[in-house]
């Protein structure tokens, strides 16, 4: 990866680069002039090259099509020399990195952990967490929306589901963001890949030697598929995901939410008004805020709508330019916390759509909730001091509020 990745973008259809500041702060112009051009289907030779389709039908096309476009590679960016493509830098993520005839299995057996009665259990524990860490600062009158509150809730909530140490928040917190927010530093991409890795690596030989009961980790080691165990490699790989893409997704959901009701105070007094109003209100929330984009590997040479696609190119899916399409979506860029039809991809589409997003909207939820109870009036402190992640994810990082 050249310096040309860093020189200014002089053709979003040919040129677009996902990690410029302007995009990474705001991708939705982009994403709306590429959408109405007479090209949808952009191409980039930034950072290892890719194709990003910004309709709703192509991306939702692109995502059904496993076979041609496959989940070998689902970063937006190629790994770090030295290591292998895939997600997570060699260590899979089963099921969103697998496909048919593994995915099928890899799937099944997560879907149980994150039905909607088995994540139900965490949300009086979740809505505790909030509370808690509204105490810390509700009285100070200012607070970080996303460092003080948003990015503790997820990370918190998945430790507690694998069983591991709370108090490695900071460490797990980290690794997160070397892989998914630091992505263009490759060594330090490499360092929190390792060090998961390794993580995971002491947790599954520490219940072999002590087994527990009520454990996530352990019962992922005693499962069985068609008499044999599951491999040590597909628990290493659900951990990885849980840990990674179970984090800094949601945590960048609540944040975004949490600065959009800071500029709308006509939002928060219609759910104040409107209780019943709380699971449209949160889909919605999700639509217009869908923080991942996913990317897929090219199977075979194939023309996609007129654009030739040779095997191993790397094709985005910003899930964020699907949800705000016009051709599906009456006024796209507007939040209407009723809207009725709503279908959404914030989650994914086809058969790799987010297993976890029971746990992510409950979450989501009940952070929102929480804070409008405690926190009914609140506004930015400086809009434009807001600080954003993108590429991977979009979602703001820094988030000073005052109430």
């Amino acid at each position: 990866m050249t310096d040309t990745n860093h020189k200014p973008v002089q053709d979003l259809l040919t040129d677009y680069d996902i990690f410029d500041p302007e995009f990474v702060r705001d991708p939705y112009p982009s994403f709306s002039e590429i959408r109405e051009s007479k090209c949808p289907v952009a191409h980039t030779d930034r950072w290892g090259g890719s194709w990003m389709p910004t309709r709703y039908e192509d991306v939702v096309a692109i995502a059904q099509e496993y076979e041609t476009f496959t989940s070998r590679g689902i970063l937006v960016l190629p790994p770090p020399p030295g290591q292998t493509e895939g997600a997570y830098g060699g260590v899979a993520a089963p099921p969103i990195t697998s496909d048919p005839p593994d995915h099928h299995w890899h799937r099944r057996l997560i879907l149980p952990v994150f039905a909607p009665q088995s994540v139900a259990k965490y949300e009086q524990g979740t809505r505790d967490l909030c509370n808690s860490l509204i105490d810390a600062f509700i009285d100070k009158g200012v607070a970080d929306a996303a460092g003080d509150y948003a990015q503790h809730i997820p990370v918190r909530v998945i430790a507690t589901m694998l069983g591991v140490p709370l108090e490695m928040e900071e460490e797990f917190t980290d690794w997160v963001r070397g892989v998914l927010e630091n992505m263009t530093d490759m060594e330090r991409r490499k360092r929190a890949r390792q060090n998961i890795i390794e993580f995971f690596l002491a947790q599954v030989k520490d219940r072999a030697e002590n087994p527990r009961e009520n454990d996530l980790i352990t019962e992922l080691m005693n499962t069985e598929v068609e008499g044999k165990k599951v491999p040590i490699e597909y628990v290493l790989g659900v951990c990885n995901l849980m840990l990674v893409a179970g984090v800094d997704t949601t945590w960048s959901a609540i944040g975004s939410t949490l600065w959009h009701m800071a500029q709308h105070p006509e939002h928060r007094k219609q759910l104040r008004d409107n209780p019943d109003l709380w699971p449209t209100a949160i889909e919605e929330l999700l639509r217009v805020y869908a923080p991942v984009t996913m990317a897929r590997i090219v199977d075979h040479d194939v023309e996609y709508n007129g654009c030739p696609m040779k095997a191993g190119d790397r094709v985005l899916m910003p899930f964020p330019a699907a949800n705000r399409d016009p051709r599906v979506f009456e006024n796209p860029d507007e939040v209407i916390l009723d809207r009725e039809h709503n279908r959404h991809v914030a989650f994914g589409s086809g058969i790799h759509r987010c297993a976890g997003s029971n746990l992510a909207r409950l979450e989501v939820r009940v952070a929102l909730q929480t804070w409008l109870a405690r926190i009914p009036e609140y506004e930015l402190v400086d809009p434009s001091s807001v600080t954003w992640a993108g590429g991977q994810v979009h979602g703001p990082r820094r988030c000073m509020v005052k109430f």
